[in-house]
């Protein structure tokens, strides 16, 4: 057994829940680098750039139809019809602009989507996502104006020793908007985030190794 398959394995007995989804993520990995995990039966990776992952997995998905790519990055607009075609999940909606041009781009191809809103938890001036006090309204204009299919929150917590503090905080704005799916916890924290009902972790090193 391959020592990313061993990884993975290992992150899954940690998770002990078959409701929790592990998106490993595949950003700046090669295909043959994350091969060993395709072959082994896991569908859903996650990428940040959307130019790498057509790269990366335009074919792949052609000829493996049950593999589930996220877009958990930063989506510029200009990205957004390139970005509807490819993926599966989008973790990162979190403006009127964005939101828009994403129902206009699955519209055109008659093909829907499932979105997380992220969320600026810590308040954060140099990170994305929707401020907290401007949840709801946005909420409303992904689903109601716009249709968006929006199955959950999805937030990257400050640095700041709190974890626990956010994580449980983004579970109770995700109750509040009625919503089944969560994105939260990564490599460095993804155990605070399964106490915090998280149904989606985003796991890259500590699955594929570092990074160079």
């Amino acid at each position: 057994m391959s020592l990313i398959i061993q990884n993975f394995e290992n992150i899954k007995s940690l998770a002990n829940n078959s409701n929790i989804k592990i998106i490993a993520v595949s950003k700046t990995f090669s295909y043959a680098h994350i091969k060993p995990l395709v072959d082994y039966g896991h569908n859903h990776f996650g990428e940040n750039k959307v130019q790498e992952a057509q790269a990366k997995w335009a074919e792949i998905k052609k000829t493996k139809p049950l593999i589930k790519l996220h877009m958990i990055g930063k989506l510029q607009s200009n990205k957004a019809k390139e970005a509807v075609k490819l993926f599966d999940y989008i973790h990162s909606v979190d403006n009127q602009k964005l939101a828009s041009l994403l129902s206009k781009h699955e519209n055109n191809i008659s093909k829907k989507l499932s979105y997380f809103i992220q969320v600026n938890i810590g308040n954060e001036y140099q990170k994305s996502g929707i401020d907290i006090k401007n949840l709801d309204e946005f909420f409303y204009y992904c689903t109601k104006e716009l249709k968006l299919n929006i199955i959950g929150l999805m937030a990257i917590p400050p640095n700041d020793g709190k974890e626990n503090f956010y994580f449980k905080n983004l579970m109770e704005l995700n109750k509040l908007l009625g919503l089944k799916e969560l994105s939260m916890g990564m490599s460095g924290d993804f155990k605070e985030a399964l106490k915090y009902q998280t149904t989606f972790i985003r796991v890259g090193s500590s699955i594929f190794g570092k990074r160079t």
